[in-house]
């Protein structure tokens, strides 16, 4: 079993910073990209910010220089700090990682529960 637990979300003023963060635990040989994706009421689910074990990062247009997305390896936990946030970038966060659970096992996708974040005043 493996579990993707995400922390840090909450309510924000536009221009105000949050830091979320998702810890995978569980049975784990290995994990490949972990990312952070969104998903807004009436919109689909959309990515924002992966980073590879390499450490090689990528974001989309939206958040490039606002958000930073950083990883432990150590403690298989990825970060995402938001920096002047706007209202819309509220949404549901979700996280998610592609993990190898045994040595002789594919890699697959799991994601966690989300977490709201809404930037209002």
């Amino acid at each position: 079993q493996v579990q993707l637990v995400e922390s840090g979300g909450g309510l924000v003023q536009p221009g105000g910073s949050l830091r979320l963060s998702c810890a995978a635990s569980g049975n784990i040989f290995s994990i490949n990209t972990m990312g952070w994706y969104r998903q807004a009421p009436g919109n689909e689910r959309e990515s924002v910010a992966a980073i590879t074990s390499g450490g090689s990062m990528n974001y989309a247009d939206s958040v490039k220089g606002r958000f930073t997305i950083s990883r432990d390896n150590a403690k298989n936990t990825v970060y995402l700090q938001m920096n002047s946030l706007k209202p819309e970038d509220t949404a549901v966060y979700y996280c998610n990682a592609v993990i190898k659970r045994w040595s002789i096992s594919p890699f697959r996708d799991y994601w966690g529960q989300g977490t709201q974040v809404t930037v209002s005043s």
